[in-house]
């Protein structure tokens, strides 16, 4: 199988690879990164590695699954978009392809998460041909909801997942 690398004006996507451990590491060992994604402190190198180790594999079982976000001008990692099947326990369930992404501190601000998830989106529109993605939120991510606005997905439901209040949303293809 050959595995979608996407470009864009500013970033090269690649899925997720054993060569990204080291800036896994960097992001999810973020303080302020983790606790806006995952309400918790920073993770350990356990914990990123089984991360990296299920994201390969989504690749390699699902035909989709995690890109790493790099600038094209130096090769600097930005962070992760991707579209997933996590197969979440959260409630109510998600019940299409979930688009997620995150990047990290010293990128945000700079529309690079709108960049890789626009081409994540288009990506999904061509080659998955679901009628519809979703997306989880934590509701005090102010910026990831923007941006999921800025790019189509609208609320359709509150939810919880591990106990915690996330927003739940919607994008029709196209």
């Amino acid at each position: 199988m050959t595995l979608p690398i996407l470009t864009t004006e500013r970033l090269i996507l690649t899925p997720v690879a054993l060569s990204d451990f080291a800036d896994l590491m960097v992001l999810w060992s973020d303080p302020v990164f983790t606790q806006v994604i995952a309400h918790r402190g920073p993770m350990t190198e356990e914990e990123v590695w089984f991360r990296l180790l299920r994201d390969i594999g989504h690749w390699q079982a699902l035909g989709f699954g995690n890109w790493a976000l790099r600038q094209k001008s130096d090769g600097a990692y930005v962070g992760s978009v991707g579209v997933l099947d996590y197969r979440r326990g959260c409630t109510p369930p998600l019940d299409a392809p979930e688009l997620g992404w995150g990047v990290g501190s010293a990128f945000q601000g700079q529309g690079l998460a709108r960049e890789g998830l626009d081409a994540a989106l288009a990506w999904a529109d061509d080659s998955l041909k679901a009628p519809r993605t979703v997306c989880m939120i934590n509701p005090d991510n102010a910026p990831s909801l923007k941006l999921a606005e800025r790019t189509g997905f609208m609320p359709y439901a509150e939810g919880v997942y591990y106990e915690r209040p996330v927003v739940l949303l919607e994008r029709h293809r196209g």
